[in-house]
C-alpha cells in the first residue's frame, strides 16, 4: 500500500478567495457572516448568510465559459486552480494517473432556478442548451478534469453535507491502493438563493438570530441552527514517492478515512452518535496513530442543537477521558455551513493547523451547555504541538465521513 500526502491547497470562503486570506482570517477570529446580498431576503426569517465577496471568475476561467457553468462549477474550478498551481503537478505526472474527485452536496441549484422560472415564463423552448450540463452536481468535477486533462479516476461524490470529506477520502483511497498518483479533491457548493435558504428555513436548520456576531455558535447552550454559507475547498493528494521524487512541496501526509451512517433519520443525528462513533473508531484505526494530546478535532460543529451534543457524546465515546483534554474548534463558527463544500475547507485548516502549529478558535462561543462540555477553544486562537489533525462531517442523509491528517 501507498502513502498518500498533501501538496497543494485552494479555497473560495465567505472569509477568503485563497489559502493565505482564509487562514489569516480564521486564526484571527474573524468571521463572515452579513446580511444576504444576493437576493432581497427582507421577507425571509433569516436574512444573513456566509456570502463569497469580490469573487472573479474571470481569473481562473475563459470568459466565454463563464456563461455556460453554473456558480457552483466556477467556485470549484477556481480552488481547483490555486491547489493545482500551488502542487505543481501538471506536466509532471502522467495524465492517466491524474484524477479529480470534487464533490458537491446540490449542485447547480441556481441554473435550476433560473431555467425552470425561464420555462415557466417564456415556455420550454426558450430552456438553455446547457441547462443539465449546468446543472448536474458532477460537472464541476468534470470541469476541473478537462482544465488539466486529468483522465484518471473521476469520482463527484453526493453525500449532503459530508461531500467533500467523502470525496478526499476516497481519493485517498484510490492512491493508497494504487489507481492514481495524484487526485485532485474536495468540494464545492453555492446555495445562497431564495429556494435553498427557503427550504433549509423551512426544515428549520438555520438559525433565526440574524445577528451576525451570534448566529454561528457551535456547542454553545445559545445555538439555534447554522448560518449557510458558500465556496469551495479543494486539496491534491499525492503518492509520496512521486512527489518526493519531483521535490513536491508537502504539507503532511494524509493516513486515515473513515465513512459510515446513522440509518436513522433522513435529518436529524442518531441520539446514541453510533454511526458518528463508529466513525471515528475506523478513521484512528486506519491512520494506525495514537489518541493523545496532540489530537486536535475539526469537527462537523454547526451550531444546531442536536448535532453539537451528538457529535460530542460521539468523540466522548471513542476517547473517553482524553477527549476533555483535546482541543476541538468549528472553523463553522466563521463560515457559517458550506454544505458540499465544508469538509474541503475543514480539511484545509486542518492541515494548516499541523503546518503552523495553531488552533482556530470557535468564534462566538460564550454560554456553556452541560451536554457539550469539552474544550471548543473559545475566544482566541492557540499555539499548540499538534502532529495530527482529524477532521469529520456529518450530513443529511446519516451521511459521516472523517479523514485524519498527520506529520510525515
Amino acid at each position: 500500500m501507498k502513502r498518500v500526502v498533501v501538496t497543494g491547497l485552494g479555497c473560495l470562503t465567505p472569509v477568503g478567495n485563497n489559502v493565505g486570506d482564509f487562514w489569516q482570517s480564521i486564526t484571527a477570529g474573524k468571521h463572515g457572516f452579513g446580511e444576504i446580498t444576493k437576493f432581497d431576503a427582507s421577507d425571509l426569517k433569516v436574512r444573513i448568510a456566509g456570502e463569497i465577496k469580490d469573487f472573479n471568475p474571470e481569473e481562473y476561467i475563459e470568459k466565454s465559459d463563464i456563461r455556460k457553468t453554473d456558480i457552483y462549477a466556477q467556485y470549484a474550478i477556481s480552488a481547483a486552480s490555486q491547489a493545482v498551481e500551488e502542487s505543481g503537478i501538471v506536466g509532471n505526472i502522467d495524465a492517466k494517473r491524474l484524477g479529480v474527485y470534487i464533490g458537491s452536496g446540490i449542485g447547480g441549484i441556481s441554473t435550476f432556478i433560473n431555467e425552470t422560472i425561464k420555462m415557466h415564463t417564456k415556455g420550454p423552448q426558450r430552456i438553455s442548451p446547457f441547462f443539465i450540463p449546468m446543472m448536474i452536481a458532477n460537472m464541476g468535477s468534470a470541469l476541473v478534469a478537462m482544465k488539466y486533462g486529468a483522465m484518471g479516476p473521476n469520482l463527484p461524490t453526493v453525500s449532503a453535507c459530508a461531500s467533500a470529506t467523502n470525496a478526499i477520502g476516497e481519493a485517498f483511497r484510490a492512491i493508497k491502493y494504487g489507481y492514481a498518483d495524484a487526485i485532485i479533491t474536495g468540494g464545492a457548493d453555492a446555495c445562497i438563493n431564495p429556494l435553498a435558504v427557503g427550504g433549509f428555513i423551512n426544515c428549520q436548520a438555520l438559525s433565526t438570530t440574524n445577528d451576525p456576531d451570534n448566529s454561528s455558535v457551535p456547542f454553545d447552550k445559545r445555538r439555534d441552527g447554522f448560518v449557510i454559507g458558500e465556496g469551495a475547498g479543494v486539496i491534491v493528494l499525492e503518492e509520496y514517492e512521486h512527489a518526493k521524487k519531483r521535490n513536491a512541496k508537502i504539507y503532511c501526509e494524509i493516513s486515515g478515512y473513515g465513512n459510515t451512517n446513522d440509518a436513522h433519520h433522513m435529518t436529524a443525528p442518531h441520539p446514541e452518535a453510533l454511526g458518528a462513533t463508529e466513525l471515528i473508531r475506523l478513521t484512528m484505526e486506519e491512520s494506525g496513530l495514537s489518541a493523545d494530546e496532540k489530537l486536535y478535532i475539526n469537527p462537523h460543529g454547526t451550531s444546531t442543537p442536536l448535532n453539537d451534543k451528538t457529535e460530542t457524546l460521539a468523540i466522548k465515546n471513542v476517547f473517553g477521558e482524553l477527549a476533555y483534554k483535546l482541543p476541538i474548534s468549528s472553523t463553522k463558527s466563521m463560515i457559517g455551513h458550506m454544505l458540499g463544500a465544508a469538509g474541503g475547507c475543514e480539511a484545509i485548516a486542518s492541515i494548516k493547523t499541523i503546518e503552523t502549529g495553531i488552533v482556530h478558535p470557535t468564534v462566538g462561543y460564550k454560554e456553556f451547555d452541560p451536554d457539550c462540555d469539552l474544550d471548543y477553544v473559545p475566544g482566541a486562537a492557540r499555539k499548540m504541538d499538534i502532529d495530527k489533525a482529524m477532521s469529520i462531517s456529518l450530513g443529511f442523509g446519516g451521511h459521516n465521513a472523517a479523514i485524519m491528517f498527520n506529520k510525515i
